[in-house]
């Protein structure tokens, strides 16, 4: 039920010519029944914890930024590997919820959006995390969304993308929208190196088809 609302929100607010307003709407009408909002898990993201296992990776001495962090559970995981972080989400109630959840938390949650970003953050992260973020905006606003995280990681920084993948061939379907490795491209395309890039099924029942890739940028030196 609670995806079956989230996309119907997301109807009515795109509708509206307003292509964000319905993440506040839903973490609003949810209040504290976490359940309500379909991506709250109330856990670390597995495949965001599988990745971070695997490449052994410390974040002391490093800052990071969350992008949508929604109710901060991979905020939380990046802090506690030594990780300055800044996680933000354009939903007022989910920032606030992260702050009554995690009250003495070392995280710095904020309310800001992808598509118009503080310019302060230009350039300013060892480590991005875009999580299940770009799959939920439609197809018209995710190349500018795109453009902004590529501003967003320092000199010889990281970024983590994970979405919902599909082939080019393949309907868009329904929000949220699989991605197209083309549509990843753009990253390349405006100047990040490409590490690795991962297609497979994740752990979900049914599974569910995942692209994971891993981004750098080189010296400005």
């Amino acid at each position: 039920m609670s995806r079956h609302r989230a996309q119907q929100l997301a109807s009515e607010f795109l509708a509206r010519a307003d292509a964000q307003g319905w993440f506040e709407a839903l973490y609003a009408e949810a209040g504290n029944d976490y359940a309500a909002v379909p991506w709250a898990d109330l856990t670390p993201n597995p495949n965001l914890v599988d990745w971070i296992i695997t490449q052994g990776l410390k974040g002391a001495g490093k800052t990071a930024l969350v992008i949508g962090c929604g109710y901060g559970d991979d905020s939380e995981f990046l802090a506690e590997l030594g990780f300055e972080v800044v996680a933000f989400d354009v939903s007022t109630t989910a920032i606030a919820q992260c702050n009554q959840r995690f009250p003495n938390s070392p995280v710095s949650y904020q309310v800001a959006d992808l598509l118009n970003p503080p310019a302060t953050w230009s350039q300013g992260f060892d480590f991005v995390l875009e999580s299940y973020t770009l799959q939920v905006l439609p197809s018209a606003l995710r190349a500018l969304a795109i453009s902004k995280i590529s501003r967003l990681i320092a000199s010889l920084g990281q970024l983590l993308v994970i979405a919902r993948g599909r082939e080019e061939t393949d309907p868009p379907g329904q929000m949220p929208y699989p991605l197209t490795q083309k549509e990843l491209d753009t990253f390349e395309k405006l100047g990040l190196s490409n590490q690795s890039f991962e297609d497979y099924l994740d752990n979900e029942s049914p599974p569910v088809r995942r692209f994971r890739a891993l981004y750098t940028v080189a010296s400005t030196d």
